[in-house]
C-alpha cells in the first residue's frame, strides 16, 4: 500500500493523519464516489494507532468529506462549502475584529453578484422583492428586522443562478450560506 509516513512537526499527531489523508486523496486522484482504503490498512501505512486515525476519519467525517457506506466502506463525498462554517460562526463566540471580517465577507459577497443580478433579474422578480419590502417588518430606527433583510437577500442570491450547494434553490436543508445569513445581520 501507499506509504504515508508521517513527518515530525509541531502539530498534533492526528492533525498530521488528516494531512497524509488528504495528501493521499490528490495523490491518488480519487474522486467523488471513489472507495478510500479500510481503517486496518490506513493505520498501518501510517504507523499509527487506529485511535489516532479514527480521530482524524471523523474530522474529514464532520466536514462532509467522507461518509461511510453500507457494503461500500468509507467513500469521498462533496462537501458542503460552506457547511464547516456554521459550526463556528456564532456572534456569541467571535471577537469584533472577526465580525468585522464575516461582514467585510458579505459585502464583498452582495458586490459581486451585482452583475449576475443585472443579467438574470426578470420583472416577476422585482415584483416579489418588491412585495418583500412591503412586507417587511421596520423598525422605528427605519432598520429592517433581521427576517425581512434575509428574505430580500436569499431573493437576490437566487437570482443569480449560482449553482452553489446553499447558495440558490432549496434552503430548507440548513446547508451553506443560509445557515449562515442569520449571523450576518445579527453582527
Amino acid at each position: 500500500m501507499y506509504n504515508l509516513k508521517l513527518h515530525n512537526q509541531a502539530v498534533t499527531l492526528v492533525d498530521q493523519v488528516e494531512d497524509s489523508l488528504l495528501n493521499y486523496f490528490r495523490e491518488h486522484d480519487l474522486r467523488i464516489g471513489d472507495s478510500i482504503p479500510n481503517e486496518l490498512d490506513l493505520a498501518a501505512a501510517l504507523g499509527v494507532a487506529r485511535s489516532v486515525l479514527r480521530e482524524a476519519l471523523s474530522r474529514l467525517k464532520m466536514m462532509g468529506m467522507i461518509e461511510t457506506r453500507t457494503r461500500k466502506g468509507m467513500i469521498l463525498t462533496e462537501p458542503s462549502i460552506l457547511g464547516g462554517m456554521k459550526r463556528v460562526v456564532d456572534p456569541r463566540i467571535l471577537s469584533e475584529d472577526s465580525l468585522f471580517d464575516i461582514l467585510g465577507f458579505r459585502i464583498a459577497l452582495e458586490i459581486g453578484i451585482c452583475s449576475d443580478l443585472f443579467r438574470n433579474i426578470t420583472p416577476e422578480d422585482i415584483v416579489e422583492l418588491e412585495e418583500i419590502v412591503r412586507l417587511g417588518i421596520v423598525f422605528e430606527n427605519n432598520e429592517y428586522a433581521p427576517i425581512s433583510e434575509f428574505t430580500f437577500h436569499a431573493k437576490l442570491y437566487e437570482i443569480t443562478g449560482n449553482k452553489t450547494p446553499g447558495i440558490s434553490g432549496d434552503h430548507s436543508s440548513g446547508d451553506g450560506i443560509w445557515s449562515l445569513m442569520p449571523t450576518f445581520w445579527n453582527i
